[in-house]
């Protein structure tokens, strides 16, 4: 039995390294990469140890010699799962940095063209046609003095038809310009800069997670999987959660996958008295959590099932309803995913059965 602390990338080519070295082929491996928090915890059992090589070494074997590994210990995968997670990933991570532009975006936004988001005059203020405004008219003055036939021209082109009143949009759209804050010149010209930067970066992070997607779904069609036949679980959705499950046979049950992704409520109980509200475990994988809360999310909305579970837990509180709703929903969605996953068996929704 072998073991080892988690280092972010520096332990996974010694793990590669001890599972195919020909040395140890006689032996009946079992390979660890322990979570350094759990190892931390089982070493505070210990009292007044130093803090040196060997002692580190004594404690990962003595964990081992244990037996009760969590979760948290997981034994290497299958290289397929492992080239998917690396997708999965650099995906989510390209995800939260656009998120992060995004909202860089609306506070200049809201420097520029103050009305803007507040009349809600387009449905998506990262739309084309939105984008083209910011970047077409450097003063809001520029925009509310503008020809109205120009406008209504601009809006019907780049909107490819999708505005059923351009007219009312561009009347909309001057009405905004001209009850918005006015910049002085060297903060307008400074912040037009700072938009078209952000622009240019929306772009083409939305081009990078096009291409993850794309290499995400071709990695996950060598992988067997029946999670595509949820509605509302579409290929990334999947290939995040198969990339950070692996195998499945590893967990005993869909309650240890669930304290693996940490959507698993902490416990205050004292004799007749145990506390209503409660918290997620800190612990737990983030990536696999991200994925479910997301998945669920989309579930709401596409399954009759899940969107009457979601409502329910809604209506039960008064504070922290979606937030409490959307995660008792991906612990749900846990039991279904990890019983698809074991059964090898299609989603039939309940109300065709």
């Amino acid at each position: 039995v072998i073991g080892m602390e988690a280092t972010s990338v520096y332990g996974d080519n010694l793990m590669r390294f001890l599972r195919e070295d020909a040395a140890t082929a006689r032996f009946e491996r079992k390979l660890h990469m322990l979570n350094p928090k759990q190892v931390k915890k089982f070493k505070e059992a210990y009292s007044d140890l130093p803090k040196n090589d060997y002692i580190d070494a004594f404690i990962i074997a003595d964990n081992l010699r244990f037996g009760r590994t969590t979760r948290e210990v997981t034994a290497l995968q299958d290289y397929r799962y492992e080239a998917l997670k690396s997708l999965t990933r650099a995906r989510f991570f390209a995800v939260q940095s656009l998120t992060r532009e995004k909202q860089r975006f609306l506070n200049n936004v809201f420097l520029k063209f103050s009305s803007l988001t507040q009349e809600e005059v387009f449905s998506n203020t990262f739309g084309t046609t939105s984008l083209t405004i910011l970047e077409a008219f450097d003063t809001i003055d520029d925009l509310a003095n503008a020809s109205l036939d120009d406008l209504i021209c601009l809006i019907r082109t780049k909107g490819h038809g999708k505005f059923s009143d351009p007219e009312a949009t561009a009347k909309a759209l001057q009405a905004a310009a001209r009850s918005s804050y006015r910049l002085p010149k060297t903060i307008n010209d400074s912040v037009n800069q700072v938009l078209a930067v952000s622009i240019s970066t929306m772009r083409a992070m939305d081009v990078q997670i096009k291409t993850l997607d794309k290499a995400v779904a071709e990695q996950l069609a060598i992988i067997p999987n029946t999670l595509t036949s949820v509605k509302g679980i579409g290929p990334v959705y999947a290939a995040g959660l198969l990339a950070e499950i692996g195998d499945v046979n590893r967990f005993d049950s869909q309650a240890s996958l669930a304290k693996y992704a940490g959507l698993v409520w902490n416990q205050h109980q004292s004799g007749d008295f145990e506390a209503q509200t409660t918290r997620l475990i800190k612990s737990g994988n983030r990536f696999l959590r991200y994925y479910l809360l997301e998945a669920a999310n989309s579930l709401r909305r596409c399954d009759a099932e899940f969107k009457r579970y979601y409502d329910l837990k809604y209506r039960e509180v008064n504070k922290f309803q979606h937030k409490r709703a959307l995660a008792l929903t991906a612990r749900k969605l846990v039991r279904l995913v990890f019983r698809l996953l074991k059964d090898n068996r299609l989603y039939i929704p309940p109300e065709q059965l």
